[in-house]
């Protein structure tokens, strides 16, 4: 039997889908008798206690004044990197988004030397095809992915952005591990008690569409809300707005004019919300920016047809025609067409739903995905110079 591989991984404790995949990869790692680190300003995960083999170790910044308001946050979490590697047998150090991660790795690396860990830098989206290619950022981002041991995406088509954006050469390997999903836990369910929960007053068959996201810009909330209005208008439905963030009070002032805030719940950020997820019909997602669409996948795992914009990553997550529908980015009208084909028709319905479900089972459990991760690790540990 092999022995048991000692992880570091860093993240953002957001509600985001890099967080989220970086933590289903370390608590699987733990789950399977490794060791797991867990390097961030907060817990990435919410446990009423530590599962066995993980361990957290938070990163503080000083609070002298001079440095305030500095960005010193890639330096203090470079040094606790170094604090933990020189206390613990680090095989790998895992960081996730490379905007600041990969660069405090990349100086950890430089202080422990070639008996540090091994780096592995996997990149999940605007990290590449937007914060990273910024001026101000683009030559250490590029720097710090040549200097990682091994780099991943999610998706071929955010590979190629990774080449293309950092003008890197094809021959510098990149490998594609598509993100994953808990299928026992994101799986199909009609109950519409939680759903009866924010609207006492829902019909039987009344069709209910939902969102779950960050609302940064490129969510494009408003379009989520200019649907659900078409949609409306035509079929009486509902809509709820699982997350909170910039756009939220937009959407808000949106619905208010239209008349049609009664109509919608923002029940926030929660981590309870599969069960509002499963019993919905149609999942929508109008975003400018995905490199791979996680929010997709989950509504997919729930046996709900998901209706997006054709950009990014998403066709490579939803099948046009077969699990979902694609739309061109920011065409209000035909999201909504695409949405009210599937409300109008429960045969059709049925059957998008079911491809869905077998898709993800098919594509997207997390037991492959995570004996990818740990074939990498394994690699690049057998390949690293003795402590």
């Amino acid at each position: 039997m092999s022995p048991p591989l000692h992880l570091a991984i860093t993240c953002f404790p957001t509600f985001g889908g890099s967080g989220m995949v970086a933590t289903g990869i370390g608590l699987a790692m733990a789950e399977r008798g490794h060791r797991v680190h867990f390097i961030a300003r907060e817990l990435p995960f919410q446990r009423a206690s530590m599962p066995r083999g993980v361990t957290f170790h938070e990163v503080t910044e000083s609070d002298y004044p001079a440095l305030q308001r500095t960005g010193t946050y890639p330096i203090a979490l470079a040094s606790k990197m170094i604090e933990v590697a020189t206390a613990e047998p680090l095989d790998v150090l895992h960081v996730h988004y490379a905007v600041p991660h990969a660069t405090a790795a990349w100086m950890a690396r430089e202080v422990l030397g070639e008996k540090g860990p091994r780096v592995v830098t996997t990149l999940h989206g605007t990290d590449t095809t937007l914060v990273g290619i910024h001026p101000s950022y683009l030559p250490m981002t590029r720097f710090s992915i040549l200097r990682s041991d091994a780099v991943t995406t999610p998706s071929e088509f955010l590979r190629s952005a990774t080449w293309s954006g950092f003008s890197l050469p094809r021959s510098i390997p990149i490998d594609v591990i598509p993100n994953f999903v808990d299928t026992e836990r994101y799986a199909p369910g009609r109950e519409r008690a939680a759903l009866r929960a924010l609207f006492p007053d829902l019909e039987e068959h009344e069709p209910v569409l939902i969102h779950v996201s960050n609302f940064r810009p490129v969510k494009r909330i408003t379009d989520v809300v200019g649907v659900f209005a078409e949609v409306h208008r035509q079929r009486p439905c509902r809509l709820v707005l699982v997350g909170d963030g910039p756009e939220r009070e937009p959407a808000e002032r949106m619905l208010r004019e239209l008349g049609l805030a009664s109509r919608v719940a923002f029940p926030g950020r929660r981590d309870d919300f599969v069960a509002l997820l499963a019993a919905s019909d149609v999942f929508l997602l109008p975003s400018e920016q995905e490199s791979f669409g996680l929010a997709a996948l989950e509504a997919l795992s729930c046996g709900v047809p998901v209706v997006a914009s054709d950009i990014g990553g998403i066709p490579e997550v939803v099948r046009h025609g077969e699990t979902g529908l694609l739309a061109p980015l920011g065409d209000v009208r035909a999201m909504a067409d695409h949405v009210l084909s599937l409300v109008r028709d429960a045969g059709r319905w049925r059957s998008f739903s079911q491809r869905a479900r077998a898709d993800v089972m098919e594509r997207f459990r997390m037991e492959p995905a995570i004996d990818r991760y740990e074939a990498l690790y394994r690699r690049l540990a057998a390949h690293a110079p003795a402590r």
